[in-house]
């Protein structure tokens, strides 16, 4: 939907007008990285929770009860997607791939930071993985494209999506391939200078979807999906930077000074088209955006 996109690049834009990227306040990048490691781990079945997270991340308290292991890949997702404004300057390449798997999964996994060396099935996945002799040789193909279609200037979505849904395929890893797919497509939208992506774990359903969309053949379903993140990535840090016109309001609060009533509203932000964050079962959005829509000859 071409208002969907113009809605992202205006958002950016008054993003990148409050603050550089790499220069996120550092509390707003800390909380960031909280709520993408909580939501990449939650997606692959990780007890910790949202309030667990922020006891470990953001107090730096402890919390009982919890498998060691997942404390463990809490506190080193942490560490590693903060180190992703650093390594904008890098290639993508294997050495890096490698070098994610390692620091997320050191001392977890006996196998961390190596390929795979066996043959895998993802179970409900509508693709079945390479053999593990072709790990490398696909991984080598998927780099050189990756540069060679970037070096084109194609679409950082398009790209994205690709590039994501092409690493998930391969599956180069015994285990750990989501989370570090997600470092990387994050690492792919910083280095466009857009910020990076959540995926939660009431995500889970419609991103495995699109995700067997994708090994059918259609991509679309994935793009619009990782287009809704992107969406509610960018008005939450705009809540945290913005000015008062970009304070998170519900929806019931927001349809007071607007056109459209809450449940019209409800519809284009489940559609992605209107961006907006989802918390406690409630949609919240801001008056930028609201404005935004309305400016871009949204059908009332």
């Amino acid at each position: 939907m071409a208002i969907q996109g113009i809605l992202l690049g205006e958002l950016r834009s008054a993003l990148l007008e409050r603050t550089s990227l790499e220069n996120l306040p550092e509390p707003v990048w800390k909380r960031t990285a909280a709520l993408n490691t909580w939501g990449t781990n939650a997606v692959e079945g990780s007890t910790i929770t949202w309030n667990d997270a922020q006891r470990l991340l953001l107090e730096g308290k402890s919390v009982s009860g919890k498998p060691v292991r997942d404390v463990m890949e809490t506190i080193q997702h942490e560490r590693t997607f903060r180190s992703l404004p650093r390594l904008c300057g890098s290639p993508l390449d294997l050495k890096l791939i490698l070098q994610f798997h390692e620091s997320v999964f050191r001392g977890i996994l006996p196998d961390a930071g190596q390929w795979r060396r066996v043959n895998v099935r993802v179970r409900g996945a509508a693709f079945t993985p390479p053999r593990m002799e072709k790990v490398v040789p696909e991984l080598e193909a998927y780099e050189r494209e990756y540069r060679k279609r970037d070096v084109a200037g194609e679409d950082t979505f398009g790209l994205g999506v690709w590039m994501h849904f092409e690493f998930e395929r391969i599956h180069p890893f015994t285990d750990g391939n989501g989370r570090v797919g997600r470092l990387l497509l994050n690492l792919h939208l910083l280095k466009r200078n857009w910020p990076p992506v959540h995926v939660l774990q009431r995500h889970r359903r419609i991103y495995l979807d699109a995700l067997n969309n994708a090994a059918r053949g259609n991509l679309s379903p994935l793009e619009g999906f990782l287009k809704l993140l992107m969406g509610a990535s960018l008005v939450d840090l705009l809540d945290q930077v913005g000015t008062s016109g970009d304070e998170l309001m519900n929806l019931r609060e927001i349809s007071k000074s607007a056109p459209y009533g809450p449940k019209y509203l409800a519809l284009r932000c489940q559609q992605g088209v209107m961006p907006a964050v989802k918390t406690g079962g409630e949609w919240r959005t801001s008056k930028r955006v609201l404005q935004l829509y309305a400016r871009h000859g949204a059908r009332k």
